[in-house]
Formats: structure tokens, sequence, C-alpha cells
């Protein structure tokens, strides 16, 4: 597995929880299990995105899969305290989960991949657990698609110190663009690959706090130490990076803006 660069304190679950509410419409309006239907959530984390998925498919029967005892005991209890009984949580590397081939109706994927050394791999052990006309479906993001005003070479610098700390661990902070070649070689069908651009301004203040300030602003944040340590940075360069970005989402000419990408693929 891959280095999880932005740790596993509770400022972290609180910033994936923000995420999650934040973007639940953007990236699961379209999101639905029919009753009966058999989902394996490969790498819940913290369950932020396990409950949109619970509360928008309330029949189907969803497996959340973690190799953390201690990110599975918090979905766990996000889960129990929206009163959700449709998922059931196994501990287990999700590259070698413990589970039959043909198991699953579908196979949900988000913010994985970007961690992984060798997500083609990944994919193609996933796609043994589909049964025929089986579906995937993945989410990721892009920083490469980061677009803000005013424009700040400290943010950017910022910015950069996250992606190549995820690169040293790993990780691919740009694998969003990647999406359909990955699914494509990995054995899926009919890949269909659709940007989900999350904007933010000054008429837009849910997505401005939300997002640029408590979601992607937190995350660059939240490497600050490893950054300087790394020498990637200084503090006073880093911190007016921080500075620039707080701007975008506190000033009435701020805007930003990100995408995402929603992958969708199928088994024969």
């Amino acid at each position: 597995m891959g280095g999880y660069v932005h740790g596993y304190s509770g400022r972290e679950a609180e910033r994936l929880e923000d995420q999650a509410r934040t973007l639940e419409d953007l990236l699961h309006g379209d999101t639905g299990f029919l009753d009966g239907t058999e989902v394996l959530e490969a790498g819940c984390g913290t369950g932020a995105q396990t409950a949109a998925l619970a509360r928008r498919s309330i029949g189907a029967r969803i497996t959340a899969v973690d190799l953390s005892a201690a990110s599975l005991a918090e979905a766990e209890r996000r889960i129990l305290a929206e009163g959700l009984d449709n998922v059931r949580f196994v501990q287990a590397d999700i590259r070698a989960a413990p589970f039959r081939p043909g198991s699953f109706d579908h196979v949900f994927v988000c913010f994985v991949l970007e961690h992984l050394p060798n997500p083609e791999a990944m994919l193609a052990a996933l796609r043994t657990l589909l049964r025929p006309s089986g579906t995937i479906t993945v989410i990721e993001g892009d920083h490469g698609s980061i677009v803000f005003h005013p424009e700040s070479a400290a943010a950017r610098a910022a910015i950069a110190c996250q992606v190549e700390l995820q690169r040293r661990a790993g990780g691919d902070a740009n694998i969003g663009r990647r999406l359909y070649p990955l699914l494509v070689d990995a054995g899926f069908e009919e890949v269909r690959v659709s940007p989900r651009m999350v904007y933010a301004d000054a008429s837009r203040p849910a997505f401005a706090e939300g997002f640029t300030r408590r979601t992607f602003t937190a995350m660059i944040q939240g490497v600050r130490e490893g950054s300087v340590a790394a020498g990637l940075a200084t503090q006073d360069g880093f911190d007016a990076g921080i500075r620039a970005l707080h701007r975008t989402a506190a000033e009435p000419d701020g805007v930003f803006l990100y995408t995402f990408f929603k992958a969708t693929g199928c088994v024969a």
C-alpha cells in the first residue's frame, strides 16, 4: 500500500467529512444501487463516502473494506450514528481482500487509487471480484486542474509540495486524468469518464467555505511539517502559500476551481 501523506489525525477525519458533505451531490447525485445489490467499497477510510452511499441506496448491501482498524472504527461509528444498517465492515488489505471471485455486483473506489504505487494491479484485482455484467465506479481528483484568482506563486509552490510528497510516497495527486486508460488497461468495458468541477466564488459561499477552505486548503496545510522537513519549502514560504489560498475563499474577488473525475465501467 502506498503512503497516506495526509495522516490519520482527528482533524484529517474532520476534513474528509467536510469534503464528503460539501461534494455529495456533485459526486454522488447520479450514484445509486438497486435493492439487494452487493456493493464493495474498497478503501472506505473513516466512512465519509460510505455514509453517502448507504443513505442513497438503503436497499443495497454494502461491504466496506479498509486496512486501518482505527479508520474502520470511526466509519462504523458514523454509520451507526446515522441509523443505517446496510453496511458491514471488514478489515483487510483491499489488494488481497478475503472474498471469492464474483462476489459483488458493484465495486466503488473513491480517493484510493491516488495513494497506490500500482493502481493498475488494484483495478485488475477488483475486477475479479465482480460478477458477470458487474460494474465499477472510481472517483479521483487531479491537482493539475486547479485554477484560482488571484494567482499566487506561493500558493502554487505549496500545492506542489503536496504533489511531490505524494509522489515520493508512491502515489499520484494528478491521477484523475488517468482513469480512462487505467480502467481500460485493467480489462473493463464501456468505460465512461465525466469531469466534476467544483467552482467557488463569493456567490457560492458554501463551496468557498466547505471546499476551498475546509477541504482543499486544509489538506495542503496538513503537509506543512513534512514539506519543510523534506526541504521542499521554508516555513515562511509555505505559510505565504496557505494565506494566498485562504484569500481565494475569504475575499470578494476570490475564485477557486478544482476538477474531480468520475469513471464507470463494467465486465462482460
